[in-house]
C-alpha cells in the first residue's frame, strides 16, 4: 500500500508536511484509566484556557485555519477537526473515552494543536491519495451526516474517498477489532523537518506503549511525497 500526496497541495502550501505512522499488530481496547484520566484532565485545563482565549490564540489552530482558507474552504463553516474539538471543550462538552486508539488520537490532536486521523488499514482498498476535494467528493461521516469535501484535504483509496482532517468516514473507522492502524498527523507547515519527525515518532512510541504492536513512520513533504506501508515491521 502506498500513500501519495498530490502535487496540487504543494503548489498551494509549499511547506506542507504529513506525518504518517503505520501500526502493525496492535490491540485496540478500552482505554486504561491512566489515559482516560489524562485526556479528561487535559480537556478541563483547556476549558479554563478557553475562558480567556480565542481559537486564533492557539498557534497550531490559527495556522490550520489559514491553510483552510488558502485551499479555498471556509474555516467558520467547515472547520478543521481540531477546532471542533476545542469548540466542544469550550461548551464544556468533553470528548468521552471511546477506545485506546481514538482516545490517543484525540490526545495527540489537542497536545500538538494539529488535526490527527486514524484508520483501519485493512478496510482501505489499494493505494491512498491525499488531494484537494472537489464539489463531487463526499461520504457518510462519523458525524452521521453526508459531508461534501470541496476545497478540503481529502484521502481516497481505490474504492472511494474515506477521510479528511475535517471529518472521517464510517467505512474506515477504527474499532476494537482493528489490528493494523494508519495514523496521519497534519503537521504545521511552519515546523522544521527534524521537529516534525520527532513529533511523529513520539506519537508512535506512546501509541504502541499502550496498544502494543510495532510501528513505522515517516514525514512526507515536497521532496518526499510518497510512503510505502508494509504489513511486517523489521526491528
Amino acid at each position: 500500500m502506498q500513500l501519495t500526496i498530490d502535487t496540487s497541495i504543494f503548489s498551494k502550501i509549499p511547506d506542507f508536511k504529513l506525518g504518517i505512522i503505520y501500526y502493525n499488530k496492535t490491540i485496540v481496547s478500552a482505554s486504561p484509566q491512566m489515559l482516560k484520566g489524562r485526556l479528561q484532565l487535559f480537556q478541563e485545563q483547556l476549558y479554563f484556557e478557553l475562558l480567556d482565549k480565542d481559537f486564533t490564540d492557539f498557534n497550531g489552530l490559527a495556522e490550520w485555519r489559514s491553510i483552510w482558507a488558502t485551499l479555498g474552504a471556509d474555516p467558520s463553516t467547515k472547520p478543521p477537526a481540531l477546532q471542533l474539538l476545542l469548540q466542544q471543550i469550550k461548551d464544556r462538552h468533553y470528548t468521552p473515552s471511546f477506545h485506546s486508539a481514538e482516545d490517543l488520537n484525540t490526545f495527540f490532536s489537542l497536545q500538538y494543536e494539529i488535526p490527527t486521523v486514524i484508520y483501519d488499514a485493512d478496510k482501505i482498498a489499494g493505494d491512498i491519495m491525499l488531494s484537494i476535494g472537489t464539489a463531487e467528493d463526499g461520504y457518510e461521516g462519523l458525524n452521521n451526516q453526508f459531508n461534501t469535501l470541496e476545497n478540503i484535504l481529502l484521502l481516497s483509496d481505490g474504492y472511494s474517498p474515506f477521510g479528511s482532517p475535517y471529518v472521517d468516514s464510517i467505512r474506515t473507522a477504527v474499532t476494537e477489532e482493528t489490528e493494523n492502524v494508519i495514523q496521519l498527523l497534519f503537521i504545521r507547515p511552519s515546523l522544521e523537518q527534524d521537529q516534525a519527525l520527532q513529533l511523529t515518532n513520539a506519537c508512535g512510541k506512546m501509541f504502541t506503549s499502550i496498544n502494543g504492536g510495532d510501528y513505522q513512520s515517516s514525514v512526507l513533504d515536497r521532496q518526499n511525497p510518497n510512503f510505502i506501508l508494509t504489513k511486517e515491521v523489521e526491528q
